[in-house]
């Protein structure tokens, strides 16, 4: 063997190769830069080390060809793909040493240590070889595979070497002008070569780049320009099927966001673009629409561009061309007995966009923005455009001997004669359409082949052996609970499996309750039995495309697993497709719950991709993780949730919750145990001599309450199972020890028993913590309601006439737009028309009247209702009685419950919208595109009326843009009249449907009323009241007891308020809770505590209007906002905490009765 090294600049090709391969630039090898290189070190310290070591085919030239041959290891069930170099002057076989430690090729030592030469006949740097791998099963392309041994040395360049004996041995056929390398000798075809397989592979390399071409038989060696890498390098023409990209009318044009990118990624992406603009793949582009991109790592380190198309997708007419139907493919195949498959290189970028819809495809970088020429990765219809056009090239072939699913084309006959020629025909068709094929991953000539995840050979199909796995390898059970857990997963398909009961039995025996646990022969028998029925027909089915796909996936902390399942007919019942679980490596434990939820989803459908992608029906995916429900429509994604978003896109699924409980097969196998983990076993932190006791005292009194002439108490309290027998007298100080008290924090109920039950115990315990618990004033006051709110949904009724019934609300605090920072919205509850009109600041009741005469009286005249919230316009006696003399009854909304005006804040969220959509930067011109907003969702269908509001007012649709024709021509009067009643009948119906629908979803979330009466005291929740506290978080989330005065419909009463208590006194039945009974006599009951409430903004002080003394207290007549005059009061002054209301009330009554100090201002 001749190594040699070279000092000084590398060349540039050996500069790209290690770039691209993440290798040092000093030393050649991975896992470190040449920053941190070891070999540089060594030349700093005295030590010389060679740049760059490679191999001579000859010693002439540091630039002779080099032969490299692709291959792949294998030992034990792990393989390694590698390229090797064939040396006519290696004296042996070799392997880089930084490989085999890489990826853990066992090596052992030799029996005598081997020396190697270098080029000027020293010996090796390193010294003699002294290990060598064991024997390693060696593949070369699909039908040459041998035993060798490889001497461990280093040699950065290739990692494995074939020297002068290996040639030897195979006299292996070399054509230098065709760049083939045949295996042909005799001892080939006995001892390497499967029948019918020449493997003929070449690179000839005169700039030192290390590559590999083709796996290929001779027979088909004329269609080697098939199998070219560069022929996809060349835009391909226009053709009847380049890819359309239709939008939906009226769709938002997409726009994406920028993703900021690392430096290599940029370096890459950079380079990407070059090399597509030099292919005309992409061009310069202006068009309005721009996804983002962003890069996701590939399984050699390198970088992949993906365009997130999600948006586009999201807008596109979806292509419905079908892909073809598996178990149809399949059923082709009888009789077959040879097959080849073969895989196109390129797949979609073999297609062209439309002409015209090029701007489409668009997305922005950092370099530009830019569109492609060819169809990218990542669009919805690109599946069925690609099935489309390979479908009409085969025509003719299909079903005959070529079947074909996206960019896989299997061709199968029933002789190798008859074969030969197919594939020939099929090859020339390619050629014909400049198609090309990825030789690497073609099959050639095979009498057993994997095609879409099954295994053909002649006469039969099996289901590959990976799809099994998840079951094959579940570990031996260790304990009772992972027995439970296998025999839960194994029972929900106990119907698939004959004699399931018998098998199972010595398993069940393990899980009982008395029984300890030891694995026994006859458990390990039916463990092992019931593995294999999984593993065999019937339990796993073979998939229907033409069934939906179900995917059930889980994760826990340890690893990820899915099952893939489809109902069938007749009895509809769920059957098991394919199962699929492995564990988290250690970045993956890391990541979070959703993460890693996400990530089984993502793993599952990359596992079943061939069946999930372009499945003819959209597929659900259960998890037990709830927030997943809403992944592709989420508008925030964190960077590795946006990698796996373009992958997603790939995929028509939805995400659909199921409780753990319910998903338990998936849930099973993503928590396989693994022996090697130990236990997490709970350490205590201090030692019990730091833990001081409290029930001494207790002790002492119950010792006390002890009758000393009972002979059962004679030497103290009675004990039971170790538990003191508390006497009557002392059982209220022990529930008061062991809740109130703040070692103890006010537990719940459960817990508060559990403490006591340590240590005391009586007949009554568990229902006196109970009472004792629930009349805890302290704990209604400071806990959160765990219940669902009470009150089911009241809708409002549909009215019969258009803008009879309005309602009103105002959306405040906007940014100043020519001075307007308010928008009245005022909506008809029949019709669901909106009108917005800006104002500036909030309106006086007055200037609530105007626009209510300017916006509604004007155009629709005297409505007989108008609902709103309790704002101070709509409380105050100017509007009561504007309201009264035009007739029209004021509705106002419950106390703190917004819900009675739903339909005004729904529209609020859509004008919201719009606004953010459309206003500028600085958000200082939303004033003028109210008009338009209005336009816009008067225009637009309804979802409860089913149609637009401007229809169901006026009877037509307005046309979108000038000058286009009407959708309908103009009806006669008595037909319009007669079309305008049928549609507001059906509208109504509508409206009175979707309520009916709306009221039964809301309901879900809440429970049924408390019934409440007259007298009964409740506490009241303190969730939009402010309180005069430092911090509302540490504030009671209760105040009361309150008396109810009324019962104000089915949910609102009218509560007895203090006068101090200055908010309105009629509450939705969601805001309170009854008040538990104190059964405990003596028990003593904390006062409430001092907590003063100032109402919300909607119910503070609106002005003062008088002053005077009474017995020397200073005291103000009081207008309160939101409430009528008759509800003014005189309140003291030191209850008005409204200082400038005072100052400018004593300002213009200088003469009025006031503190001192101003009037000495006055």
């Amino acid at each position: 063997m001749q190594v040699g090294f070279i000092q000084g600049r590398l060349p540039p090709d050996e500069l790209h190769r290690r770039r691209l391969h993440n290798l040092c630039l000093y030393c050649g090898r991975p896992n470190h830069i040449a920053r941190y290189c070891p070999e540089k070190t060594k030349g700093r310290t005295g030590n010389p080390s060679p740049l760059l070591r490679f191999v001579h085919l000859s010693t002439s030239s540091s630039c002779s060809p080099l032969l490299t041959l692709p291959l792949v290891l294998q030992w034990g069930k792990k393989t390694r793909t590698l390229t090797a170099m064939v040396d006519s002057g290696a004296s042996g076989n070799f392997l880089d040493k930084a490989i085999a430690d890489t990826v853990c090729i066992p090596v052992i030592k030799k029996p005598f240590p081997l020396q190697i030469q270098v080029v000027d006949g020293s010996s090796l740097s390193s010294g003699p070889v002294i290990k060598e791998t064991v024997p390693l099963q060696v593949t070369i392309g699909s039908g040459h595979s041998e035993v060798l041994q490889f001497d461990i040395v280093n040699t950065p360049l290739f990692p494995v070497i074939l020297g002068l004996p290996w040639l030897r041995q195979h006299d292996p056929r070399i054509s230098w002008a065709s760049g083939m390398f045949a295996f042909t000798s005799s001892y080939c075809i006995q001892h390497c070569l499967s029948s019918h397989h020449h493997v003929v592979t070449t690179v000839l390399d005169t700039n030192m780049t290390p590559q590999y071409h083709t796996v290929l038989p001779e027979v088909y060696s004329p269609f080697t320009d098939v199998f070219d890498e560069k022929g996809v390098e060349v835009l391909p023409p226009r053709r009847p099927y380049d890819c359309p990209i239709e939008l939906l009318p009226g769709a938002p044009i997409p726009y994406g966001r920028l993703y900021p990118l690392s430096e290599p990624e940029l370096k890459v992406l950079k380079g990407y673009i070059q090399e597509n603009l030099d292919k005309g793949f992409i061009r310069h582009s202006t068009s309005p629409a721009g996804a983002g991109i962003f890069f996701v790592e590939k399984k050699d380190g390198g970088l992949r561009p993906c365009v997130d198309y999600r948006e586009l997708n999201r807008i596109t007419i979806k292509n419905r061309y079908p892909l073809p139907l598996i178990s149809e493919l399949i059923e082709r195949l009888q009789g077959a007995t040879v097959y080849t498959k073969i895989d196109l290189k390129g797949a979609y970028n073999l297609v062209r966009v439309r002409q015209g819809d090029e701007w489409k495809t668009a997305f922005r970088s950092r370099y530009g923005h830019f569109e492609y020429m060819v169809m990218p990765f990542g669009l919805c219809n690109a599946p069925g455009t690609f099935q489309h056009f390979l479908n009409d090239i085969f025509r003719d072939l299909l079903d005959q001997y070529v079947v074909i699913y996206l960019d896989d084309i299997l061709v199968f006959s029933c002789s190798l004669t008859d074969h030969r020629g197919h594939v020939a025909t099929v090859l020339s068709r390619l050629r014909t359409y400049r198609l090309y094929a990825k030789i690497e991953k073609c099959v050639f000539e095979a009498t057993e082949i994997e095609f879409l995840g099954f295994l053909l050979t002649p006469g039969r199909i099996a289901m590959d052996h990976r799809k099994v796995a998840a079951i094959h390898t579940w570990p031996i059970p260790i304990d009772k609970k992972t027995v439970q857990r296998f025999i839960g997963f194994a029972n929900f398909y106990r119907r698939f499996i004959q004699g399931f009961s018998s098998i199972v039995l010595p398993l069940t025996a393990l899980t009982k309750q008395q029984t300890k646990f030891n694995w026994t022969a006859e458990a390990q028998h039916a463990f092992d039995s019931l593995k294999q029925r999984f593993s065999t027909a019937p339990v796993l089915v073979l998939p229907d495309p033409s069934q939906p796909y179900e995917v059930e996936v889980d994760a826990s902390s340890v690893g990820i697993g899915a099952v893939l399942s489809q109902r069938r007919p007749p009895e509809r019942a769920l059957h098991p497709v394919a199962f699929y679980s492995r564990k988290l490596t250690p970045a993956e434990v890391n990541y979070d719950v959703s993460d890693r939820e996400l990530l089984a989803i993502k793993c599952a459908l990359a596992e079943w991709r061939h069946l999930l992608e372009g499945a003819l029906h959209p597929f659900m995916v259960f998890t037990d993780h709830k927030n997943l429900e809403y992944l592709k429509t989420a508008k925030r994604l964190n960077p590795r949730q946006a990698r796996w978003s373009l992958f997603f896109s790939r995929f028509d699924f939805q995400v659909t919750y199921k409780p753990g409980t319910q998903n338990k097969k998936a849930d099973a196998l993503s928590r396989l145990s693994s022996p090697t983990v130990p236990p997490n076993i709970d350490e205590s932190i201090l030692p019990s001599s730091r833990f001081l006791g409290v029930t001494t005292t207790l002790m002492q009194q119950i010792r006390t309450h002890t009758d000393p002439t009972d002979p059962a108490q004679a030497t103290g309290p009675q004990t039971r199972h170790k538990q003191c027998l508390v006497p009557l007298q002392e059982q209220l100080a022990v529930l008061q020890q062991f809740h109130d008290t703040p070692g103890s924090g006010h537990p719940g109920i459960r817990k508060t028993k559990e403490l006591i039950t340590r240590y005391f115990w009586w007949p009554t315990l568990a229902q006196d913590v109970k009472k004792f618990v629930n009349s805890c004033s302290v704990c209604a006051r400071a806990k959160h309601s765990t219940k669902r709110p009470v009150g089911l949904l009241q809708p409002l009724p549909v009215p019969e006439q258009p803008w009879s019934h309005i309602t009103i609300d105002f959306i405040v605090e906007l940014p100043p737009s020519h001075k307007y920072t308010t928008i009245m919205v005022t909506v008809d509850r029949l019709t669901k028309m909106a009108h917005f009109t800006p104002v500036r600041g909030l309106p006086t009741a007055a200037h609530t009247a105007s626009l209510f005469l300017q916006n509604v009286y004007r155009l629709h005249g005297v409505p007989e209702s108008v609902v709103s919230d309790r704002g101070v316009q709509f409380t105050s006696r100017f509007w009561k009685y504007f309201c009264r003399a035009l007739g029209i009854s004021v509705d106002l909304s419950t106390a703190h419950h917004p819900h009675t005006n739903g339909q005004t804040e729904r529209v609020n969220q859509t004008l919201e919208t719009y606004l953010r959509c459309y206003t500028t930067y600085l958000q200082d011109d939303w004033d003028t595109l109210l008009g338009t907003a209005e336009y816009a969702y008067n225009a637009r269908l309804h979802d409860s009326t089913r149609c637009s509001p401007f229809f169901m007012l006026y009877g037509y649709h307005p046309p979108p843009l000038p000058g286009l024709p009407s959708v309908t021509p103009v009806p006669g009067v008595a037909s319009r009249l007669r079309a305008l009643r049928l549609c507001r009948r059906t509208a109504r119906d509508c409206l009175i449907t979707a309520q009916s629908v709306y009221k039964a979803y809301a309901d879900r979330r809440r429970s049924a009323s408390i019934t409440y009466s007259v007298g009964q005291r409740v506490w009241l929740s303190t969730r939009h009241l402010r309180l005069l506290c430092p911090s509302k978080k540490l504030g009671p989330k209760y105040i009361g007891p309150f008396s109810i005065v009324s019962l104000i419909g089915p949910v609102a009463v009218r509560l007895r308020l203090p006068s101090r208590y200055r908010f309105h006194p009629v509450v939705h039945v969601s805001l309170l809770k009854p008040v538990g009974t104190n059964v405990f006599a003596g028990r003593s009951l904390p006062p409430p505590p001092p907590v003063s409430t100032d109402g919300s903004d909607a119910f503070e002080v609106a002005q003062i209007l008088d002053s005077r003394l009474r017995r020397g207290v200073l005291q103000y007549l009081v207008d309160w906002v939101g409430y009528d005059p008759e509800e003014r009061s005189w309140e003291p002054a030191t209850y008005v905490r409204a200082p400038a209301l005072v100052r400018a009330f004593h300002a213009a009554h200088p003469g009025r009765p006031g503190p001192l100090r101003v009037r000495g201002l006055a």
